[in-house]
């Protein structure tokens, strides 16, 4: 199954809308980057870990950020997608890459 960005703002739009706030979904990003760096400090060995799979326990706290991302973005009605691409056109141009992300894009579609 594929998710685009699209598709999960407007879920999480119905999920949050009229209730949620962009300072508690927030909040909740934080909580969700300081658990991003205790992993990250288990896998780098500067903290004890009992975990058997890391790697697993990474992607799940990085989908919980990337959930409160999005969750702003939904409750403040900021079309992601399109800002993501011109953002990334952008930086392409700045940084003289040789494809940007809608070319890319464009690219794996044909």
């Amino acid at each position: 199954m594929n998710i685009s960005i699209e598709a999960l703002q407007a879920y999480l739009a119905d999920r949050y809308g009229g209730w949620a706030t962009e300072q508690s979904m927030f909040m909740k990003l934080v909580e969700e980057i300081g658990e991003v760096a205790e992993v990250l400090n288990k896998r780098a060995g500067r903290k004890a870990s009992e975990e058997a799979n890391l790697s697993e326990k990474l992607g799940t706290e990085l989908a919980d950020m990337l959930h409160y991302i999005v969750a702003i973005a939904a409750i403040n009605d900021i079309d992601l997608e399109r800002i993501i691409v011109e953002k990334d056109r952008k930086a392409s141009v700045k940084y003289n890459h040789k494809v940007n992300l809608e070319t890319f894009l464009e690219q794996r579609e044909s």
